[in-house]
C-alpha cells in the first residue's frame, strides 16, 4: 500500500527535522565545551585541560553514535523505521536536556555518550524511512537534503548562540533547550505512518540478512576494507582536525567577544550545508574516484590553510572557515549515495552499515589521539589542527583501493 502524498511529506518533514536536531547535538560541544569545562572544573581548569575535555566529550559522542548506529539501526529492522526513529530522537533529546543538571565533567561525559546513541540511530532509520516512502525520488537529491539537515542544525545552533552567547556562567540553557525535540519524538511514535515496504516485509518469507562474516569472504574482503577506510577518513578528519577551529576561536576571542565562536561555527555550517547537498552531484559529474580524490586534496589543503595562514579575529578567517566547511563536507554527500554501491545487492545494507559505523569507531579513537597530541603540544590549536589535517590527505591514496566500476 502506497502512502498518500500528504503522508509522504510528513515522513520527509519529520525525518529532516530529526536530522536538524541531530545536527544541533553534533554542534553543541564544539561551541560549548570550553564554557562547560570552565564551569564544571572550577579552579582546576586550565586551557590545555579545556582542550583535553573537548576531545573527551567529542569521543564519547562519537562512540555512542557508532554503537547507536548499529543497535538502533538494527532495532529499525525489527520494530519499524518510525518507532526506532522516534526512540532515537527521545534518546538524544532527553539525555541532552539532563546535561543542564550535570555537576561534574564525568557526568557530562556519560550523558554525551548516551546522547550519541540517539544521534547514531537517527541517521540509518531516517534515511531508510525516506528511501522506502519516496522510492521514485532522485536518490542524490533526497540524500543531499537529508545530509544538509544535519548541517542546518549546526547552523541553527550557531545563530542561537550568537544571540545568547554561551559562557561559563550561562551554558545550561542550551542543554535545556536541546530537550525540545522530545515533542517531535513523541509525535513520530504516535502519529507518523510506518514504511509500507517494512510493513510488507514482516509477513514475507524473506532471506535472513547476510551475516557480517560474508563481508570478509575472499571476493569481498578488499571491498569491505576499502569501504571502511573511505568512510573513516572524512569522519576522523572532521572531528580530529576541523572542529578544533571552534574552541580555538573561543580561546582567542575570549569572554569579551563570546559570540565570535558562534559566528565561526555559523560560517562553517553555511558552507557545510552547501557541501553536503553538492557532494553526490559532484561525484556524478566527474566520477566517484576522481571526486573523492579532489575532495581529499582540497580538504587537507584548506584545513592546513585555516590553521596556518589565518587565525580567529583576522579579516579572512571566516571566509576560509566557510570554504573549508563546504569542501570537507562534500565527502558526506558522496558517502550517502555511493557507499552502498560498493557492495553487491545481497550484502549492500550490511556492508554500508558496517563501513559507516566503523568510521565512527575510528573517529572516537582519532579524537582521543588528537586530544593527547593537544596536551603534548601544550594546547597549541594551530599545530594540532594542521597535523591532523593530514588525515584528509590519506584519501588521495585510499580511494585507489576501490575500482571505479565497483562504485
Amino acid at each position: 500500500m502506497e502512502l498518500t502524498r500528504g503522508a509522504r511529506m510528513a515522513v520527509l518533514a519529520a525525518s529532516v527535522l530529526g536530522l536538524v536536531f541531530d545536527g544541533v547535538e553534533l554542534g553543541l560541544m564544539p561551541i560549548a565545551a570550553l564554557s562547560v569545562s570552565k564551569s564544571l572544573l572550577g579552579e582546576g581548569y586550565t586551557a590545555t585541560l579545556g582542550g583535553d575535555w573537548f576531545a573527551r566529550f567529542t569521543a564519547a559522542l562519537m562512540l555512542g553514535a557508532a554503537i547507536g548506529g548499529v543497535a538502533l539501526g538494527n532495532l529499525g529492522d525489527r520494530i519499524g523505521r518510525t518507532r526506532a526513529m522516534g526512540i532515537s530522537i527521545l534518546f538524544y533529546s532527553v539525555f541532552a536536556a539532563l546535561g543542564a543538571w550535570a555537576r561534574s565533567a564525568e557526568q557530562m561525559l556519560a550523558l554525551r555518550f548516551l546522547v550519541g546513541l540517539g544521534v547514531g540511530g537517527m541517521w540509518p532509520n531516517g534515511m531508510a524511512l525516506v528511501a522506502e516512502c519516496w522510492p521514485k525520488a532522485s536518490k542524490p537529491l533526497v540524500s543531499g537534503v537529508m545530509s544538509a539537515g544535519l548541517n542546518a542544525g549546526i547552523l541553527l545552533l550557531s545563530q542561537l548562540a550568537r544571540q545568547w552567547p554561551i559562557t561559563p556562567d550561562s551554558w545550561r540553557w542550551i542543554f535545556q533547550l536541546s530537550g525540545a525535540p522530545t515533542l517531535l519524538g513523541i509525535a513520530i511514535l504516535t502519529l507518523l505512518p510506518e514504511s509500507p515496504a517494512w510493513l510488507a516485509s514482516r509477513g514475507a518469507a524473506n532471506r535472513k540478512p547476510a551475516p557480517f562474516a560474508d563481508l570478509f569472504r575472499p571476493d569481498l574482503v578488499r571491498i569491505t576494507l576499502a569501504a571502511i577506510v573511505v568512510s573513516a577518513i572524512p569522519m576522523v578528519g572532521a572531528w580530529a582536525a576541523s572542529k578544533w577551529m571552534i574552541p580555538w576561536a573561543d580561546k582567542v576571542a575570549g569572554a569579551a567577544n563570546a559570540e565570535y565562536k558562534a559566528a565561526t561555527q555559523g560560517w562553517w555550517a553555511i558552507g557545510a550545508t552547501i557541501g553536503s547537498l553538492a557532494g553526490a552531484q559532484l561525484a556524478g559529474w566527474i566520477g566517484r574516484r576522481r571526486s573523492y580524490l579532489l575532495i581529499s586534496a582540497g580538504a587537507s589543503a584548506l584545513t592546513i590553510s585555516m590553521f596556518q595562514l589565518t587565525a580567529p579575529l583576522q579579516p579572512g578567517f571566516h571566509a576560509v572557515v566557510f570554504i573549508q566547511g563546504l569542501v570537507a563536507t562534500l565527502f558526506f554527500g558522496w558517502l550517502a549515495v555511493y557507499l552502498p554501491e560498493l557492495f553487491p545487492v545481497a550484502v549492500r545494507a550490511t556492508g554500508s552499515g558496517l563501513a559507516y559505523n566503523s568510521g565512527r569507531f575510528a573517529t572516537a579513537a582519532g579524537v582521543l589521539a588528537a586530544g593527547l597530541l593537544f596536551s603534548a603540544l601544550g594546547g597549541d590549536y594551530p599545530r594540532v589542527g594542521s597535523i591532523c589535517a593530514g588525515i584528509y590527505a590519506l584519501g588521495i591514496a585510499a580511494i585507489w583501493l576501490v575500482k571505479e566500476p565497483e562504485l
